[in-house]
């Protein structure tokens, strides 16, 4: 435990300078907050998706809660940002009990595919109502927090830096705890681990609860952020299988692993949305821009980033089960 708190404060020495070596970059800023906050997402699954081994592809539903609670209440009653936060916190936290008194009586893919539902049953109910905006969405303006200047990048920054590192904190407290060797039994075998005497659904649900709380921050952090919300921005069920792929990349069920996956796919994303691997290759002469090949490249790589995915979560599957940090942690062991 000291070990994992005194890795974690370095990381936060790093972080928190680290805005100061880059200059004010807008386009960095960006990608540097979407890093963070898809570490913190990925953390946050973790939490019950990599120790208790329960795989909840809904993870967009506590993030688009927590970001059209924020939105709403900023744009009727304007309470300030840390009530509203904690309202959709709040939010987030009664559907997660929901969903786990009804979906942790199921197990494997059935559970998977009820997660799966929920999330699209959340989508659905606030795409038809009149307080969340339906289909238009909700324009957050006029929003402050005390002396901070909201119109720039920077306090987003260290506020989702600031939550991820809260997350990691979490994350290696419960690993350490009980409730973690509990959560580690469920996954091995559930069926052992009753026996034992643990409550299988208490702690499921107190996995998943955490888990929603943090992704409900993040989604208002996020709302605010970028001053307008729907539900193909917050609510995708594309985002929750971008959460689970940053953590089974990186690493799953380590503390490590959702952050190095974060780092990786969201520089990865970025690079091919931009094309910069399709015009290095030109750059450099590796492809003839005026080939079949480059011009295929040049027109079409932008918007292959979700054919790249799934082409390396099936190498990862395949290759590295346990993700990048799992195969270096048994090579050290070996």
């Amino acid at each position: 435990m000291k070990q994992s708190v005194v890795v974690i404060a370095l990381f936060a020495a790093v972080m928190a300078a680290l805005p100061g070596f880059l200059g004010d970059n807008p386009y960095i800023a960006d990608i540097l907050i979407t890093i963070l906050m898809m570490a913190s997402l990925a953390s946050a699954w973790n939490i019950v998706g990599g120790y208790a081994g329960q795989f909840s592809f809904g993870h967009a539903a506590y993030f688009g809660a927590g970001a059209y609670t924020t939105s709403i209440l900023l744009t009727t009653l304007n309470p300030g940002i840390p009530v509203s936060i904690a309202a959709g916190v709040l939010v987030s936290c009664v559907i997660a009990l929901l969903t786990g008194t009804i979906v942790f009586r199921l197990r494997g893919h059935y559970f998977a595919l009820a997660s799966i539902a929920v999330a699209e049953i959340v989508r659905l109910t606030v795409l038809n109502l009149d307080i969340t905006g339906g289909a238009q969405g909700i324009l957050v303006t006029k929003v402050s927090f005390g002396s901070l200047d909201l119109n720039s990048k920077v306090p987003f920054y260290y506020a989702m830096l600031f939550l991820l590192l809260v997350t990691l904190g979490i994350s290696a407290l419960i690993y350490r705890s009980r409730t973690g060797y509990y959560l580690l039994a469920i996954r091995e075998d559930q069926d052992a681990a009753a026996s034992l005497g643990i409550n299988l659904y208490l702690f499921k649900n107190i996995a998943l609860v955490i888990s929603a709380a943090i992704a409900s921050v993040a989604g208002s952090i996020y709302a605010v952020y970028i001053s307008f919300i729907d539900t193909s921005t917050v609510l995708p069920l594309r985002l929750s299988i971008e959460i689970i792929l940053t953590t089974i990349i990186g690493g799953i069920g380590t503390l490590w692993g959702p952050v190095l996956g974060a780092v990786l796919l969201v520089s990865l994303a970025e690079a091919l949305r931009s094309n910069m691997i399709g015009e290095y290759l030109v750059n450099t002469g590796m492809v003839s821009e005026g080939s079949a090949t480059g011009a295929f490249l040049k027109s079409n790589l932008a918007h292959a980033h979700v054919l790249v995915y799934g082409i390396i979560t099936v190498l990862c599957i395949l290759g590295l089960p346990k993700g990048i940090l799992g195969f270096f942690r048994r090579k050290g062991e070996a």
